[in-house]
């Protein structure tokens, strides 16, 4: 997906036998999904969404042509992404996760690490996926305040400060 299209839910799996899924949204206000639609998934399949009560976890909706328990079931883990004009304009201070993509990584000292290639989250919080050249795969880490300091989207990058062993400079 490109960067006018910003992820709002994820797809659970089914709900019911009915065709319904179970769904769970990444909005400040979860209720909102429904507003944004279409929704598309990464393979560029469009839905149109229908809230029809609130589940554990998130809520269970219909999906305009999504009938059956076993179409339900295919879409289980399909990312939903909206279009970036219908959704709210952020204060300067706040940034969609899809904008930190492509940002530079610089360590504390100023030394840059790589670029953000994703963020992720499995679950147990938001995780940064950071390439560079001098990495090895991808670095992970987690999203919190203490390891990224900073956030700089004026500027295109963020300072990050991990454990020493993480970038290999143990003393």
């Amino acid at each position: 997906m490109n960067k006018d299209q910003i992820v709002v839910g994820v797809i659970a799996g089914a709900f019911g036998v009915k065709g319904e899924v179970r769904l769970k949204s990444f909005c400040a206000e979860p209720g909102d999904i429904a507003n944004y639609s279409p929704l598309r998934t990464e393979k560029g399949d469009e839905y149109t969404v229908k809230i029809t009560r609130q589940v554990k976890g998130g809520f269970a909706a219909r999906l305009s042509g999504v009938r059956f328990k076993d179409e339900a079931d295919k879409l289980r883990g399909a990312k939903l992404y909206a279009d970036r004009a219908l959704l709210p304009s952020l204060p300067d201070d706040e940034y969609y996760y899809a904008d930190l993509i492509g940002l530079d990584v610089l360590d504390t000292g100023g030394e840059k690490i790589g670029k953000i290639a994703a963020v992720e989250n499995h679950g147990a919080g938001d995780i940064l996926d950071i390439r560079g050249p001098g990495l090895k795969g991808s670095l992970l880490l987690s999203f919190t305040q203490e390891i990224v300091p900073t956030v700089d989207m004026a500027a295109g990058r963020v300072v990050v400060d991990p454990p020493e062993e993480v970038l290999g400079k143990e003393t």
